[in-house]
């Protein structure tokens, strides 16, 4: 089961409004802590980790923001507040906010502010490709050890879903934690590791604790670790080597039990042949390795993907759940997904959007900017002569022949997959069957189902 999104909500505790948005927060699922003032938020976060900070847009946020910068905390903060004046909740903004929040408010509004800062994670890997459900297996059945993983695989083809499916898995009693590297300052990435002692630089004001101490008992994710500064590398392998974590400019090693799983999308094992990673620490978290394969490798996923997506969306933001056409569904299968399944996702939840029939039709299929998705076949015009040849090369064969040709390659690209084979060639699975069961009386090799 998935850690809960863990918000702290800063404010006048008796203040009817506050009180009543912690309720709603508990009851989209988050775990609330409460504080006071930002003196009192900056001491909960220097011992405990928060996802998300919501703030009174009265207090003073203009020195919470600056003070987070200072003691290099990467959280995202919300402003909230009470009849607020629209000058207060744009100063919130320009200080460093994400966003502003009315209060008293909407309990879809307050689930919708969640998940758009903190998206809800997620642990069930979809798909029958044969190489994903490798993956997970070999994933699941070393679970239960201590050893490091390291999961490889594009951007959005879902690392950190697997890292929190492996967590499940391990049944340890602690919490999943996780650290992103790509596109955060290496001071702030260190800190949120491995904390810091009162002084160790200008602006750490008191002793913090860092993830590797927090995540004691549980799993510490480090994303895209490719990314990780030689010092913070450095400090990453004496962490494994020593089960434990030195603060930075702290004398003494903190004892830890942590399973510490990371992720990448380079090729660590080039990088530490360009001097760019560590040899030494490549070597200990390439003990248990898992490489998910990009959406466009495993296309016969994509109609069971987009139909789960579809309901999650739907069910997640009271959206009217619809099922996808025929031709788009071989739209979707055709395109070659560059952000994989987190772009799949978001597709899905435009199309739900945009959708006003029965049924999710190719013209909801849409990018974030608006363009349409054209199949791959749209994208690249075949040379002078080409459809021509590929003709000729028919001539002489019968119908039959080609059409048993073009069921078994098609059913190949599919590995085996029936329902997708007979979805791109546009028949039934009944009329696939039939075909199938004749070739086998023929004595035709067939794909076996997966």
């Amino acid at each position: 089961m998935a850690d809960p999104i863990r918000l702290l909500l800063v404010g006048a505790p008796h203040r009817s409004e506050f009180r009543t948005a912690a309720g709603m927060a508990r009851d989209a699922g988050a775990e609330v802590t409460l504080a006071d003032t930002p003196a009192g938020a900056l001491a909960h976060l220097r011992v405990s980790h928060a996802g998300l900070v919501m703030i009174d847009v009265e207090l003073d946020i203009v020195e919470l923001m600056a003070q987070l910068k200072a003691e290099r905390f990467a959280v995202p903060v919300l402003a909230c507040g009470i009849n607020a004046s629209a000058d207060r909740a744009v100063a919130a903004i320009r200080a460093g906010a994400h966003d502003y929040l009315p209060l008293p408010p909407d309990p879809e509004l307050i689930a919708a502010a969640l998940t758009a800062v903190v998206p809800a994670p997620a642990v069930e890997m979809v798909g029958e490709d044969p190489a994903l459900r490798h993956a997970v297996a070999f994933a699941r059945s070393l679970a239960n050890s201590s050893a490091p993983v390291l999961i490889c695989g594009e951007a959005g083809t879902g690392k950190e879903m697997m890292a929190r499916a492996i967590h499940a898995y391990s049944g340890r009693p602690g919490r999943f934690l996780a650290v992103e590297c790509a596109g955060v300052a290496a001071e702030v990435v260190e800190a949120e590791l491995f904390g810091h002692e009162a002084g160790a630089f200008a602006g750490a004001v008191a002793r913090r604790l860092g993830r590797f101490e927090e995540a004691n008992g549980g799993t510490l994710f480090v994303a895209d670790v490719d990314c990780l500064a030689p010092v913070a590398q450095g400090k990453l392998l004496a962490a494994l080597d020593k089960a434990g974590s030195r603060r930075v400019a702290g004398g003494a090693i903190v004892s830890t039990d942590v399973r510490l799983i990371a992720s990448t999308r380079r090729d660590l094992q080039a990088m530490v042949g360009e001097g760019s990673f560590r040899a030494d620490l490549f070597a200990r978290l390439n003990i248990v390795r898992a490489g998910l394969p990009p959406l466009r490798e495993r296309a016969a996923d994509i109609p069971l993907l987009a139909r789960h997506l579809a309901a999650r969306l739907a069910a997640t933001h009271g959206l009217v759940p619809r099922p996808f056409a025929g031709e788009t569904l071989t739209l979707l299968g055709e395109h070659e997904w560059p952000g994989n399944v987190q772009e799949l996702e978001n597709v899905t939840h435009r199309a739900l959007l945009l959708a006003t029939g029965s049924t999710i039709g190719p013209e909801a299929i849409v990018l974030n900017d608006g363009a349409r998705i054209v199949a791959r076949s749209q994208h690249e015009a075949p040379a002078e002569g080409a459809c021509r040849m590929e003709v000729e090369a028919l001539v002489g064969r019968t119908v039959e022949e080609v059409e048993r040709e073009l069921i078994l390659q098609t059913l190949e690209r599919c590995q085996g997959n029936r329902t997708s084979a007979s979805m791109i060639l546009g028949i039934s699975v009944r009329t696939m069957r039939n075909k199938l069961r004749s070739f086998i009386e023929a004595g035709i090799p067939v794909a076996p189902a997966l």
